[in-house]
């Protein structure tokens, strides 16, 4: 067997609509009329040619008491194509980000339940 190629990642979200507030307003993803209806509520993103998948569940991972630095916790990195204006959507909607602490023109943001999102410019 021989891995060829990434697909998707789901995300837990135990609060759908602030879910899609923060993947659709702040971070501009369209949902996707591509997938099949799942017997539990989600939505899905195609970014290229992968996808994120929100499954809205009971999230069983805490929100509180996650390293500060989404760097140092398990994330998904999104290419985005002006990590400055993702700046000002991140400052207009009050969320917390941290600047990569490589150097490299990246930031880490969590969503509303905690999940670490890191943005590539």
């Amino acid at each position: 067997m021989k891995v060829t190629e990434f697909l998707h990642a789901s995300l837990l979200v135990s609060d759908l609509p602030a879910a899609r507030f923060f993947y659709e307003a702040v971070l501009k993803l369209t949902p996707s009329p591509k997938r099949p209806e799942m017997a539990f509520d989600g939505v899905w993103y195609e970014i290229g040619s992968q996808q994120i998948h929100l499954i809205a569940l009971p999230n069983p991972d805490p929100v509180v008491g996650r390293p500060e630095h989404g760097g140092r916790d398990r994330h998904i990195a999104l290419g985005v194509d002006d990590l400055d204006q993702a700046k000002n959507a991140l400052d207009q909607a009050g969320i917390f980000y941290t600047m990569s602490r490589s150097g490299r023109p990246a930031l880490f943001c969590r969503d509303p339940d905690g999940n670490a999102v890191e943005l590539v410019g």
